[in-house]
């Protein structure tokens, strides 16, 4: 489905960052926003991401490549302020990655704003990268999943995935070959594997729900 097949209500007026560290998904979130009602900006500048009401993380490609970007740009202590201010946070797709502690993806040390290790699939007969779209199960209710249909299906492109230390910090999970974590957070930080951007109606459910957030559960 797409961004024009959605019938929406305007979201709260706010301004909403989009971390900018170069990757490749960054206009079809702001796309999405635009779409829903929601003011939102492009940067990597630490004052503006700072100043903003929420701020989103997505990316696409590898972790280590990623890491290198945000360090390089001390984005790794903005990402750090920006949550310790107990701003909503949202993660996609590799955003949901690197805020575990590390990635076996070149063995990457990563932001550690959950607990956990991201894991590549095993090698049990799957087509790996895990490519399309694929259903979800809800372990527990969060804000970002409400109205949302709970027999939505998602679109996923990966070839790692989230596994936090806690299973409280597990929200849903997805199966390919086996179950893993598909959104994750714990207070203000939240975090989806799948694109919601790509995901139609769910999708954009899912950000306006994000965008109309405050940060608690």
């Amino acid at each position: 489905m797409t961004i024009a097949a959605y019938s929406h209500e305007t979201a709260k007026n706010q301004v909403v960052s989009i971390i900018d560290y170069g990757a490749g998904n960054l206009t079809s979130v702001a796309r999405a926003l635009r779409y829903i009602g929601v003011t939102c900006k492009i940067t990597n500048q630490h004052k503006e991401i700072l100043s903003s009401e929420r701020v989103i993380f997505p990316g696409v490609g590898a972790a280590g490549k990623a890491m290198e970007v945000i360090r390089r740009g001390n984005l790794d202590s903005v990402i750090h302020e920006v949550v310790e201010q107990k701003k909503p946070f949202l993660g996609i797709c590799l955003g949901a990655q690197v805020i575990l502690g590390r990635s076996e993806e070149d063995n990457t040390s990563c932001l550690n704003i959950i607990p956990g290790t991201t894991r590549r699939f095993p090698d049990r007969g799957i087509k790996i990268p895990h490519m399309g779209w694929n259903d979800i199960s809800v372990v527990r209710s969060h804000p970002l999943l409400k109205g949302v249909d709970r027999r939505a299906q998602f679109y996923f492109v990966h070839s790692y995935y989230p596994a936090p230390e806690q299973e409280e910090d597990i929200i849903a999970t997805t199966d390919y070959g086996s179950s893993f974590a598909c959104i994750i957070g714990r207070d203000n930080v939240v975090a989806t594997q799948f694109h919601l951007e790509k995901s139609g109606r769910n999708g954009l459910k899912m950000l306006k729900n994000f965008c109309n957030w405050d940060g608690k559960v």
